[in-house]
């Protein structure tokens, strides 16, 4: 049996599922197979099968230009599978719905994407961004209500900005807008988030705040797939990995199964060495250069 193989197979095992969820098991679980993307005749991803649980925190992990945000924008409908390659046959389904072939406002109110890079040089406040994240919950002529306001202000205060309300989103740190980018997510009350490097441009303790909400977010159901980059932060907070290399799936499972020298040692050419954390029991990640 491959590494890849035992991964997959420990992940489906409720005993390691870390979840307080108390609706069925797979009842909102993201579920995406053949997925292909091509760009100026290069396939950037190849035939990707993804699983992201219901009510756990799922990192998405890999090097650089592994394929992770392309993915993440795939799954989200910003960008339509190819048609080569595997591409007519890619499937992306949550909660037993086709994402893909959804209306985009049905969509909007199902899934929430945070880009890394997402910025706008229009003068607006802080509180109409995150706004941005209640358009798909009201009809088209609709302004905003109260309950849009009240809902904005509380994802602003549940990720630490609401300080920030009445400020210039241009005027932000890169850490401030990291910070608004996911209360406009948090806004639109998704059952499915997406975050691509939710945890860039932010300190250490910022850091912890963000992946705390992920976890806050998790125990209520929503399903969340963040993509990152640090191997350690993935190792102490996510319950299920993916990890991607070259386009392809290299390996999914528990994260104790996946983060261990066989597998993350050919894909990052470095020597991993496996602690255990004495308080919380979670792998920790030390890392040499290989040769």
């Amino acid at each position: 049996m491959t590494t890849e193989t035992r991964a997959e197979s420990r992940a489906d095992t409720p005993a390691r599922c870390t979840s307080r969820r108390t609706r069925g098991p797979a009842a909102d679980r993201l579920d995406a197979a053949r997925v292909s993307w091509s760009a100026s005749g290069r396939l950037i991803l190849d035939g990707v099968d993804v699983t992201a649980p219901a009510g756990a925190v799922t990192g998405l992990l890999g090097p650089n230009g592994s394929g992770k945000s392309t993915l993440l924008r795939v799954l989200a409908g910003v960008q339509a599978p190819s048609e080569g390659g595997s591409g007519p046959g890619a499937r992306v389904a949550f909660a037993g719905a086709d994402l893909l072939a959804l209306p985009r406002r049905r969509r909007a109110r199902t899934l929430a994407l945070v880009e890394q890079e997402a910025s706008t040089d229009l003068p607006v406040t802080v509180l109409d961004a995150v706004l941005l994240g209640r358009i798909p919950h009201r009809s088209l002529l609709a302004g905003d209500s109260a309950d849009d306001r009240a809902a904005a202000r509380r994802a602003l205060d549940a990720v630490g900005a609401a300080h920030l309300a009445d400020r210039e989103v241009t005027t932000l740190s890169g850490g401030e807008r990291q910070r608004v980018h996911m209360a406009r997510a948090l806004a639109q009350e998704p059952a499915l988030i997406l975050l691509d490097e939710p945890t860039n441009h932010l300190d250490i303790a910022a850091q912890l705040d963000a992946l705390r909400i992920l976890r806050e977010l998790a125990d209520r159901g929503v399903t969340v797939l963040a993509a990152l980059h640090d191997l350690q932060l993935a190792a102490q907070h996510c319950d299920h990995v993916v990890l991607l290399s070259g386009g392809r799936v290299a390996a999914a499972g528990d994260v104790r199964d996946v983060l261990v020298p066989d597998v993350l040692d050919p894909v990052y050419g470095v020597r991993t060495e496996v602690l255990t954390h004495p308080r919380t029991g979670r792998p920790v990640l030390t890392f040499e250069p290989a040769g």
